[in-house]
This record gives structure tokens, sequence and C-alpha cells, in this order.
């Protein structure tokens, strides 16, 4: 199972349930890396979305333990039924929120990461995979930068 996520350079992800700084190039990588997939998202999270509403172009599972119907979405209430659902789809990717990425961060062999060369206030933060034993950055674009803020894309994966 794949993840995608935003880092800044203390590994934060986020405060107060969103992004302080967000990225054109990283919501377009975004974008490309999850069209066509299965993401497995929270329900705060995807409220966060633009509309509250599930990405379109791909099958959003949303986690909750609210008992509700939410359309264009597969609901679920546990770890094992997302991950039951994930598994009748080609490819998952976990995408957030915090408590969703630790609940997922065991079936995880593949990271996909923004760096953000910045570390705003964070009360959110992803595991450090460069301090992590079994995580290796298996690919690193050159470092880019949009509005004065540098960034580059990473691959992470388990080495198993």
């Amino acid at each position: 199972m794949e993840a995608i996520v935003a880092v800044y350079s203390d590994w934060g992800i986020g405060s107060d349930g969103t992004q302080p700084v967000v990225l054109k190039a990283d919501r377009a990588h975004f974008r490309e890396v999850t069209a066509g997939a299965a993401v497995i998202v929270g329900r705060k999270t995807m409220e966060d979305f633009p509309g509250g509403r599930p990405l379109k172009g791909r099958h959003n599972i949303v986690v909750t333990r609210q008992a509700l119907e939410i359309e264009g979405a597969e609901v679920v209430h546990s770890t094992e039924e997302a991950l039951a659902a994930a598994a009748r789809q080609a490819r998952c990717l976990v995408i957030g929120g915090a408590s969703v990425y630790r609940q997922f961060f065991p079936y995880l062999d593949c990271v996909h990461i923004t760096k953000i060369d910045l570390a705003p206030a964070s009360d959110s933060f992803f595991p450090d995979l460069d301090t992590l034993d079994g995580w290796v950055c298996a690919e690193q674009e050159e470092w880019q930068e949009e509005d004065g803020l540098r960034y580059c894309f990473c691959t992470y994966r388990k080495n198993i």
C-alpha cells in the first residue's frame, strides 16, 4: 500500500486540521500520483477538500466512526474494513489526515513525499522516514522553487 503526503522540514504535516502552506506544484503532483487510484482518507480530512466532497476520478474510501453515508465514497468504520476495500482496488494510497496515516503506516511499503523547505507551526507530524530503520529514499527529484519556497518530490520505499 502507498501513501502520499507533503511534509515540512521538521516532518510536520499540518495544524488545526489543515495545511498551513500549500504549493500549486504539490497539488498537481498529488492529482497526478492519485489519478485513477483508490484513496483512503479520514472524514475530517475529506471535509477539508474543496466543497468537502470526495475527490473526483478516484475511488474514495472514507474512514469514520460515524454512521453516515457519503455520496461518491465508500464509508468504512475500521482499519480492517478499509484494508478489505483497498484490496478490491488495483492501487490504493493513504492520503491523510494524521490519525489515518498512523493507522495505516504499518501497511505501507511506498510513500510519495513532497518535502517543503519550511517549518511552520504544526501539531501533526508524519514519521521521519530519513531516521526510521527499514525505509530508504529510492528517488528524489531536484529541488525546485515556488513563490520563494523550495520543495522536492521524493519516493520512499520500505527496505524489506
